[in-house]
């Protein structure tokens, strides 16, 4: 069982930039960010697989979000820029054992770790 913390989110204004990061307790083959607004269902943000660093961005927050990690320490990070109000959510952290394809790592239900979520609200 891998445990995934993730930072505080915060509250920011539209146009701003904030950093979340995820520690990992073990090894995550597959690592993720997912965001659930009110409402709404899950739906995902970004991906890492461990073996390549292959990322892959949903189309809504591509050129706007980067995600990185430090490999030796199992942490993943987002760095959201250029905030708009529809960013507003919980933002989970999720881990997998498996290695996803770049077109799999979008599925929630791949992944069996998830941190507790932290909320990101984008407002003026």
């Amino acid at each position: 069982q891998v445990q995934l913390v993730e930072s505080s989110g915060g509250l920011v204004h539209p146009g701003g930039s904030l950093r979340l990061s995820c520690a990992a307790s073990g090894r995550a083959n597959t690592m993720a960010w997912f965001r659930q607004a009110p409402g709404k269902e899950r739906e995902f943000v970004a991906a890492v697989r461990r073996s390549d660093g292959k990322i892959s961005y949903a189309d809504s927050v591509r050129n706007r979000f980067t995600l990185s990690r430090d490999r030796t320490k199992n942490t993943m990070f987002l760095q959201m820029n250029s905030l708009k109000p529809e960013d507003t959510a919980i933002y989970y952290c999720a881990g997998t054992s498996s290695s996803w394809i770049l077109s799999a790592m979008g599925r929630a239900e791949g992944y069996e770790f998830w941190g507790q979520g932290t909320q990101v609200t984008v407002s003026s």
